[in-house]
C-alpha cells in the first residue's frame, strides 16, 4: 500500500539554552519558554492524497443523510521528520503468538488478582492472519495471568499515581500519564519477543520521559504513528497554562507547539485533544467551543468552531473528542452532561444528546460506526448509544465510579468486548455482541487486579 508523502514537523523555536533534551532514562526535562513561537512548518509537498472516509451505507438514519453527500476535504498527511533514530526504542511484535501461561510473581508490592464471585479469565491467541489481518480469538475460562508492570519508577514521590495509560496506534509500546505531570512511553518487556513460555519478566522500565510545566488535561498520540516509520511518532499533551506540545516519540524532544488565546489574547490550555483519523487536523476542546489545528501549521492560527451559540447547544468545558471510524464525524463530550455529534468537514451540529448523570469524561466508537459508548465522572452508568436511533441510549452497563477522576474504557479491536476500570480497582469486561434480544449484556469477566483506582484499561 503507498503511503501519502508528509511533509517534516518544524523544530520548536525555542533558544539553544533552552531547547528540550533528548529524554530517554533521565527524569530530568529541559524548561520550556511558553512565550515563544514556533516556527512554521513548510506547506504539504504533493504526493498522493490520503484515502477519505466515506460514509456507512448501513446508516439510516437522517442525521447523516446530509453527511452522504460528500466527506470533509482532508489535507495532505503532516507530521513528518528527518531524522534517523534507533529502532530498538520501540519494537514490534512479528506475527508471534504469545504465551499467558505463566505463573505469577509472589511479590506484596505488585498488583495481586483477587478472588470474586463469577470470576473468570481470559487468554488472547491470535489466530492465522488472513490478507493481512490479524484475528483474535478470546476465552474467559480462567483468570488473567500477570505478565510485567512498572513501580519503581512511581515510588520516588509521594502520592504519583498514574492516571491512565494508552497504547500506541501500532500496538508496540505504551504512554501514561501520572501524577508528577511526566509523560512516561515503554516498550514492552523483551521477553515477550522470545519464544516459549517464560517464568518470569522483567519489571518495565521507561524508555523517554517528557516533562510538562503543570497539570496535564490530555494526551494522545499520533493518529498514523507506527514505530517502523520514526516520522509518524509524536506524541500531543496539553496542560494547565501551557500550550499543546508535539513530542517526538523516539527522542523525547519538543517537536512543535499550537496555541490557543482567548477574547483577551491570554494564552488558554485545551482540555481534550484528538488527531484526525487521516493526521491532518488535530481537534482541540475547550469552554463552548473546539479550535481545529492544521498539523503541517504549528502556531496560534486554528478554525474556531462554537458548540454554544445563543443560548443553544452544548454548553460546558468539551472534556473529550472522538471520531467515527465509517462516518465523517465526530463526538464530543462536555462536563456540561451533554452529548454532540458533528460534521468533520465544518462542524455544524448533528445531534445532542444527554443521559448521565455527571460530566462527560471518556467517549468511544465501535469499529463499525454505528454505535458509541459514552462514560462520565461521579456516574456509575456506561451507555451505548446507536446513531441510526440517537434519541435515547440503547443499553447500559454498571460500573463503580464514586469520583471525579477519569476512568476509561476501550473495545478491542473487533469490537465485541468492552474493557472498563472502576474506582474500586475492579476490570470488568462485556460481550457487546449479547445486547440485541436479552437487554444490556453481563459482565464475561470481572477481577480485581489490583486494591486501588483502575483508571485505565487499554485492551
Amino acid at each position: 500500500m503507498k503511503t501519502p508523502e508528509m511533509p517534516p514537523l518544524a523544530l520548536d523555536c525555542l533558544p539553544s539554552d533552552q531547547a528540550p533534551a533528548p529524554a530517554r532514562l533521565s527524569p530530568q526535562a529541559s524548561p520550556m519558554d511558553k512565550n515563544t513561537d514556533p516556527e512554521l512548518m513548510p506547506s504539504p509537498s504533493n504526493g498522493d492524497d490520503p484515502p477519505r472516509i466515506s460514509p456507512d451505507p448501513t446508516a439510516g438514519s437522517a442525521v447523516f443523510q446530509e453527511l452522504e453527500e460528500g466527506d470533509p476535504a482532508f489535507l495532505s498527511s503532516p507530521l513528518e521528520t528527518g531524522f534517523g533514530t534507533p529502532s530498538e526504542l520501540s519494537p514490534r511484535i512479528e506475527e508471534q503468538e504469545l504465551s499467558v501461561n505463566m505463573s505469577l510473581p509472589e511479590e506484596t508490592n505488585r498488583p495481586e488478582l483477587g478472588s470474586r464471585e463469577a470470576m473468570e479469565g481470559v487468554s488472547e491467541e491470535p489466530a492465522p492472519e488472513d490478507e493481512g489481518y490479524t484475528t483474535w480469538n478470546y476465552s474467559f475460562s480462567q483468570l488473567p495471568q500477570f505478565l510485567s508492570g512498572s513501580w519503581s519508577e512511581f515510588s520516588t514521590q509521594p502520592e504519583n499515581f498514574l492516571k491512565g495509560c494508552k497504547w500506541a496506534p501500532d500496538g508496540s509500546c505504551i504512554l501514561t500519564n501520572s501524577a508528577d505531570n511526566i509523560l512516561r512511553i515503554y516498550n514492552l518487556p523483551p521477553e515477550l519477543y522470545n519464544e516459549g513460555e517464560q517464568l518470569e519478566y522483567a519489571e518495565m522500565a521507561p524508555v523517554l520521559r517528557m516533562v510538562e510545566g503543570d497539570t496535564i488535561y490530555d494526551y494522545c498520540w499520533y493518529s498514523l504513528m507506527s514505530s517502523t516509520q520514526p516520522d509518524t511518532s509524536y506524541v500531543a499533551s496539553s496542560s494547565r497554562d501551557n500550550p499543546i506540545h508535539i513530542w517526538d516519540a523516539f527522542t523525547g524532544e519538543l517537536r512543535a507547539s499550537f496555541r490557543a488565546y482567548n477574547h483577551l489574547d491570554e494564552l488558554t490550555a485545551a482540555h481534550s485533544l484528538c488527531f484526525s483519523p487521516d493526521g491532518s487536523q488535530l481537534f482541540c476542546g475547550f469552554n463552548r467551543t473546539v479550535r481545529v489545528f492544521s498539523t503541517a501549521r504549528p502556531g496560534r492560527d486554528c478554525e474556531v468552531r462554537a458548540t454554544f451559540a445563543k443560548k443553544q447547544g452544548q454548553s460546558g468545558i468539551i472534556s473529550c473528542i472522538t471520531f467515527s471510524p465509517a462516518q465523517p464525524l465526530y463526538a464530543c463530550g462536555s462536563y456540561g452532561r451533554s452529548l454532540g455529534l458533528y460534521a468533520w468537514d465544518d462542524g455544524s451540529p448533528l445531534a445532542l444528546l444527554g443521559g448521565h448523570q455527571g460530566g462527560i469524561t471518556h467517549l468511544c466508537f465501535h469499529p463499525d460506526g454505528n454505535q458509541f459508548f459514552s462514560g462520565a465522572r461521579k456516574d456509575a452508568e456506561l451507555l451505548c448509544w446507536d446513531l441510526r436511533q440517537p434519541g435515547h441510549p440503547l443499553w447500559s452497563l454498571s460500573r463503580e465510579v464514586t469520583t471525579n477522576q477519569r476512568i476509561y474504557f476501550d473495545l478491542d479491536p473487533t469490537g465485541q468486548f468492552l474493557v472498563s476500570g472502576s474506582t474500586s480497582g475492579a476490570v470488568s469486561v462485556w460481550d457487546t455482541s449479547r445486547a440485541g434480544h436479552e437487554g444490556k449484556p453481563a459482565p464475561v469477566l470481572s477481577f480485581l487486579p489490583q486494591k486501588d483506582c483502575t483508571n485505565g484499561p487499554a485492551p
